[in-house]
């Protein structure tokens, strides 16, 4: 680029034989050049980055997509079946397709406020150990995923469920155990089915928004609705 440009110049100096021309002109671009530097590398650097971040988002919004369809839908249903007070919001989470960004701003408000209760009796901790633990290498896969960082609420989410998994993989005899480590372990579910709940929710958003297709077969199967199926019904 260097020879080329000497050789215009010498080729301007032949041609019009004004070297003050060619040294006016070489120092006014040559003080623009920082400042071309800095605005291009600024912008450029921007998009880039800005596009490099979406497509992390899309990949993580992915691996959600797979989280829901192997772990998180099941979870969801057989623990809002022990929750005392789902019908409560069962009807507000049944998402519709002329649903947008208020409804879902509204419903999150709701969800963020809800107790999400569990009642022992009706909570099978030895099945609820049985279907974690048959995920958990699943799961262990799923969080090796570097681009997990840029979702901090799901996040918690694998948190949460990896940690249930582990408190009941180390009990026994759950008849056995004392009415302090049930609670414990109950707590331990809630908080698991709180986060399930949210994120879940916010996925669906995210399907409403960009893959309408996607979203159609979620809200056929989804796990509030005593009615799913994924046949479509005219």
């Amino acid at each position: 680029m260097l020879v080329i440009s000497s050789v215009i110049y010498i080729v301007h100096y032949l041609i019009f034989r004004d070297l003050n021309h060619i040294e006016v002109y070489f120092l006014s671009d040559l003080a623009f050049v920082p400042i071309q530097v800095l605005l291009v590398t600024f912008l450029v650097d921007r998009v880039l980055a800005e596009r490099e971040r979406r497509d992390r988002i899309e990949k993580v919004n992915m691996v959600i997509g797979v989280f829901y369809s192997e772990v998180g839908v099941r979870l969801i249903k057989a623990l809002s079946a022990c929750d005392p007070e789902i019908n409560d919001i069962r009807r507000e989470l049944i998402v519709k397709d002329s649903w947008g960004d208020k409804e879902f701003e509204a419903l999150a408000i709701r969800l963020r406020g809800y107790g999400y209760r569990l009642d022992r009796s009706l909570l099978s901790l030895p099945d609820l150990k049985a279907f974690v633990l048959s995920r958990r290498e699943f799961m262990l896969r799923l969080s090796e995923n570097p681009n997990l960082l840029e979702h901090e609420t799901f996040t918690d989410l694998l948190k949460a469920v990896f940690h249930l998994t582990e408190e009941l993989e180390n009990r026994g005899d759950f008849t056995k155990l004392p009415a302090s480590d049930t609670d414990h372990l109950i707590l331990d579910s809630k908080r698991a089915y709180g986060l399930l709940v949210v994120e879940w929710m916010a996925y669906m958003r995210h399907l409403k928004n960009n893959y309408p297709y996607l979203f159609s077969l979620a809200m056929r199967l989804n796990p509030f609705d005593p009615e799913a199926s994924a046949v479509v019904r005219g």
